[in-house]
């Protein structure tokens, strides 16, 4: 705002800018990763990988926010750099929930997906912001690298067509002493039962066989983003000193500090405890943390006569904290194993859609609702958090220790009938 003297509404556009261009992005998500692969060249066609694209926008966009002489370019650069996470946080989740076992998926997924996070907050604490657009460069050129030396998903490679590549693929996953028959077995009878269903549309996810999965894959996103996350994160350093300290850098350092080792409890415990438990602490967590910063701001604004700063830092700890338990990367595993692979591409793309217009939401009004009120806006996002534990109890199947094609009969009532999570 400084640098390029930009007002509250500019600054608020360009903080929620990105993620219009991830709706975009989700937009076409799924059917680039079915077109492209999820990781590989378009076979015999040379076409482009669909993480390729993402890595090629995303550096584009960091780039131009770099460089920046105007608004103009920094808005031109987020939306870049959210069109190619819209690919993104459709494509990676199911890549690598099609290539793990059943007992690692998991924690391959989640693990990745908030620790990204934590790293990009501590270098932009002490870096300058076209620094760090710099640096936001290269991973993208790492993984542009690192797609030539990883397999297609097999899961893919079977759906269309592929039985050389599909077990070849298999077996370079599950490493070439590893018996894969039976996994290749289940995979090909499961990738045949799909193909004799007709062609997925977007209105086909709401017919009943479907409506299960489209209900939790949805909701799920939905009350990740509604609870308030990009409003902390975007602005976390303006919520600091909203809340009364002198400087936002400590409080946004010490939430990437935690950050870290919650995700990788997370990690420990999602393949062991379950999806569903991790979830509903998370969610019970965000919701303990924002009614500490709603009454932090509370104490402020009635001048009660005791100082309850500090309860803004404790929940906007114990907001972060909570969220990388499980709300921050399960959703996204969750969403990779529920549908089917005949309906990925759509489902991906109506899910992604969601969860970036709920970011949208959030990321665009959360300055405006501060100033209507500072302690009103953490309490409905409180209400919201406490909402999601009802709903993973009610709602959101459990997928520890099942393959996909187990979690996708299960809920795919024109496979096999149905039976109870």
């Amino acid at each position: 705002m400084r640098d390029l003297r930009l007002s509250l509404a500019e600054y608020s556009v360009f903080g929620s800018i990105l993620t219009i261009g991830a709706m975009l992005g989700a937009i076409v998500s799924g059917s680039v990763a079915d077109r492209a692969g999820r990781r590989g060249l378009l076979e015999h066609a040379g076409g482009t990988q669909a993480m390729a694209i993402s890595d090629v926008l995303c550096a584009l966009g960091y780039l131009l926010i770099g460089f920046s002489q105007s608004y103009w370019w920094l808005d031109i650069g987020r939306v870049l750099i959210g069109c190619g996470i819209g690919i993104l946080s459709y494509v990676v989740p199911v890549y690598i929930s099609e290539i793990t076992p059943k007992d690692l998926r998991g924690g391959f997924a989640t693990f990745m997906i908030c620790c990204g996070g934590s790293l990009a907050f501590v270098l932009g604490t002490f870096i300058a912001w076209r620094t760090l657009a710099i640096v936001g460069v290269v991973p993208c050129l790492v993984q542009l690298v690192g797609l030539l030396l990883i397999p297609e998903s097999p899961r893919w490679l079977a759906r269309f067509g592929h039985p050389g590549a599909f077990t070849g693929a298999l077996q370079t996953l599950r490493g070439h002493g590893t018996d894969i028959s039976e996994e290749a077995s289940e995979i090909k009878v499961f990738t045949e039962k799909l193909q004799r269903l007709p062609k997925s549309k977007m209105l086909d996810l709401f017919q009943k066989e479907y409506i299960r999965a489209v209900i939790a894959g949805v909701g799920l996103m939905a009350l990740q983003q509604l609870g308030g996350v990009n409003g902390v994160l975007f602005y976390a350093s303006e919520v600091f000193v909203s809340a009364g300290f002198s400087s936002g850098n400590t409080g946004t350092v010490a939430m990437a500090v935690v950050q870290v080792p919650m995700v990788g409890l997370g990690v420990l415990l999602m393949d062991k405890a379950g999806r569903r438990p991790l979830l509903m602490i998370s969610a019970a967590g965000t919701c303990v943390g924002c009614l500490l910063v709603g009454l932090s701001f509370l104490s402020k604004e009635q001048h009660w006569e005791r100082d309850l700063n500090v309860l803004a830092l404790a929940g906007l700890l114990v907001f972060i904290g909570s969220f990388s338990l499980g709300m921050g990367g399960i959703p996204w595993v969750i969403m990779s194993e529920i549908f089917p692979i005949n309906m990925k591409g759509s489902a991906g793309s109506l899910v992604t859609l969601v969860s970036w217009l709920g970011s949208w939401i959030v990321s665009y009004a959360f300055n405006f609702l501060l100033i209507w009120s500072s302690y009103g806006t953490f309490f409905i996002f409180a209400a919201i958090c406490g909402l999601t534990v009802v709903f993973v109890h009610r709602l959101v199947p459990e997928t520890k220790g099942r393959t996909l094609e187990e979690i996708q009969a299960s809920m795919n009532s024109s496979l096999t009938p149905f039976h109870k999570y």
